[in-house]
């Protein structure tokens, strides 16, 4: 639902912010399979060949992607090697290279090895992984899920996307957290049951449009910073299968000077401590419900005391999610 304020002035009407997201959403909690394609390929790192690295001219770095390779539009690994051996005659190749939103070009020699030319770069042009479902806007089929970023491991740095999907997830087991060792979901993906798109992802979450079938949930209210109480809560997550289970918490501390660490929490849940032993990575996005009203989503675990977590505030994400 959407709704303007405006204000009344001498007969002249002046519009104030539009709030474009509903004040009624539906609750996530089901785990999803992510994939994303960078908007490039993801320079992740380098191996010596004759013991020597090939980092170009200037230098390649790690979390640069490349754009262009001789003048051509790349995406994927596939369409670089096939470039590349288009060129070993030449021995080298001019690559495009994105770094921080600039690009700049560059000279890459190939190096033979046997009978084999390489680059010396390793790469990779998608990610796959999973994650929680934070809400879907049932009047603009916004969704937003994570809460925070999908970064590159090898680099940690944040992808940049150029396309992406969430689908099915089907959670088969739990491997529980334990101080200084966070656990995670092992899950089965069904990739032929595409639920929507990413557009993009940011450091409080990814967001794009649900496009199938909306789930048939009870609404629930939207609650600001101001709501929010120390005290009972609850999250909506997946521990098998494809079963959303609510699990109380308590919540013990509210910043609102954080991006994302919002909401600090401990997991009070006897069921839920005695199958993950905390929060486990996969749990990222579980809605947090206080007093009939979303308020936010889980973000992160403490690792050296897996059973406390931090969550965002759900309007943080709502707003990221109209941009």
């Amino acid at each position: 639902m959407k709704r303007l304020k405006i204000l009344l002035l001498s007969l002249l009407l002046i519009p104030m912010n539009v709030l474009a997201y509903s004040d009624y959403i539906i609750p996530g909690g089901e785990t999803l399979g992510i994939e994303i394609n960078s908007d490039g390929i993801m320079v992740i790192g380098f191996y010596q060949i004759d013991g020597k690295f090939n980092k170009g001219d200037p230098v390649i770095k790690s979390g640069d992607y490349i754009t262009e390779v001789n003048g051509i539009r790349v995406n994927t690994v596939d369409e670089l090697t096939e470039i590349v051996e288009d060129n070993v005659l030449e021995e080298k190749v001019e690559v495009t290279i994105k770094r921080n939103g600039k690009e700049k070009t560059s000279e890459l020699s190939l190096i033979k090895d046997g009978e084999v030319y390489k680059t010396g770069l390793y790469v990779k042009d998608s990610i796959t992984g999973i994650g929680t479902l934070s809400y879907i806007d049932p009047e603009t089929k916004v969704f937003g899920a994570l809460g925070h970023e999908i970064i590159e491991a090898n680099t940690n740095s944040l992808v940049e996307i150029r396309s992406g999907i969430i689908f099915r997830n089907y959670i088969t087991g739990i491997e529980k957290s334990a101080s200084g060792v966070p656990g995670s979901k092992n899950a089965k993906f069904y990739y032929d049951t595409v639920y929507g798109k990413i557009l993009k992802n940011t450091n409080v979450g990814i967001y794009g449009l649900y496009e199938n079938e909306m789930p048939d949930k009870e609404l629930y209210e939207v609650g600001n910073p101001e709501e929010i109480k120390i005290g009972n809560a609850s999250i909506y997550t997946v521990l098998d299968g494809e079963n959303i289970n609510e699990y109380s918490i308590e919540i013990t501390k509210i910043d609102e000077t954080s991006d994302i660490k919002n909401i600090s929490f401990v997991i009070n849940d006897p069921e839920l401590i005695d199958k993950t032993g905390g929060v486990v990575q996969g749990m990222s996005g579980s809605p947090i419900i206080q007093n009939d009203k979303i308020i936010g989503a889980v973000t992160h675990v403490v690792i050296d005391n897996p059973v406390t977590g931090y969550g965002i505030f759900i309007t943080t994400m709502l707003e990221e999610g109209e941009k």
